[in-house]
């Protein structure tokens, strides 16, 4: 159908004209795309001068002969590499053990801490110097004490293991700092939805747990993994109580060999192993944010 002047009109023009509209002006996406191209541009120049400057001024230093020696030495490297990583295993597996028994124990103690009422004042007050106990002394001290006290009692039919004792001692302590992050978690959680889902029937206890927990856990995830990286670095800790993990397989060969290249090898093993889980985390920081920037809309 046409209009007066033989135009076209109805619905046809009305989608021509969103068309038009939502297109904008056609040099509009041109300029964006200059300035992001300038912008990377310039940040890749000013990277490739700073660490070109940066390398001139390390090889050039009048220490420079001696510290590539000491440090950077192909041979060494090459062969400490493969024992160190043979050695990395016990780093993994006492990361993954101590891993599951610290967000067993933190989610328990954060609950305990959120007990309402005043008859659980004593579970909140035990739970409370738990978390700041532990806290408060130093991983390696947790580790030495443990290692070393308990075996030295010399009671009949208690391990002598380190390495047991060395999962304790991280899960003790990572325990309490993950605590904090659980209960800081629940207390997120507005209390109408505990209202609502009482309202509904549930305990208190079925609230807790198939409302307030899941919730919860869900928004402290991107801290949870944070600290679970720094656990994975304190597991050399365990080195000072004998467990042979990959820095006292490391400390071993320079000792041995008088260069500190196979420590080098280990910071190489240890970035290939922490900056994955550290980009993941910042992943998942961002699609929070992004679904909680969408939910706000």
């Amino acid at each position: 159908m046409s209009g007066l002047l033989g135009l076209p009109t109805g619905p046809r023009d009305s989608g021509e004209l969103l068309r038009l509209e939502s297109s904008g002006p056609p040099a509009a996406r041109p300029r964006l795309n200059r300035a992001a191209v300038k912008s990377s541009s310039i940040a890749l120049v000013s990277s490739v001068i700073f660490f070109t400057l940066l390398a001139m001024v390390i090889v050039n230093a009048p220490g420079w002969p001696a510290v590539q020696a000491y440090f950077l030495d192909s041979h060494w490297f090459f062969y400490a590499l493969p024992k160190v990583v043979d050695a990395f295993w016990v780093n993994v597996r006492l990361f993954m053990i101590a891993e599951v028994l610290i967000l067993i124990l933190a989610l328990v103690l954060a609950v305990l801490r959120s007990l309402p009422g005043p008859v659980f004042f004593p579970v909140r007050l035990l739970a409370t110097i738990y978390a700041d106990v532990f806290r408060a002394i130093p991983g390696l001290l947790i580790i030495v004490l443990l290692c070393f006290g308990i075996p030295g009692l010399g009671i009949a039919g208690v391990p002598t293991d380190p390495f047991l004792y060395a999962v304790i001692a991280l899960t003790l302590v990572y325990s309490a700092y993950v605590s904090e992050v659980y209960r800081a978690g629940i207390e997120s959680i507005h209390p109408s939805q505990e209202a609502a889902a009482r309202s509904l029937g549930l305990t208190r206890i079925q609230a807790l747990r198939y409302v307030i927990l899941p919730q919860a856990v869900r928004r402290v995830m991107p801290p949870l993994l944070n600290d679970f990286i720094g656990l994975q670095k304190d597991t050399v800790l365990v080195s000072v109580v004998g467990v042979v993990e990959a820095f006292r397989e490391a400390s071993i060969i320079q000792a041995a060999h008088f260069n500190a290249t196979p420590l080098v090898a280990l910071t190489l093993v240890f970035l290939l192993v922490t900056i994955p889980m550290a980009r993941f985390t910042d992943w998942l920081v961002a699609r929070d944010r992004r679904r909680y920037l969408a939910s706000a809309r």
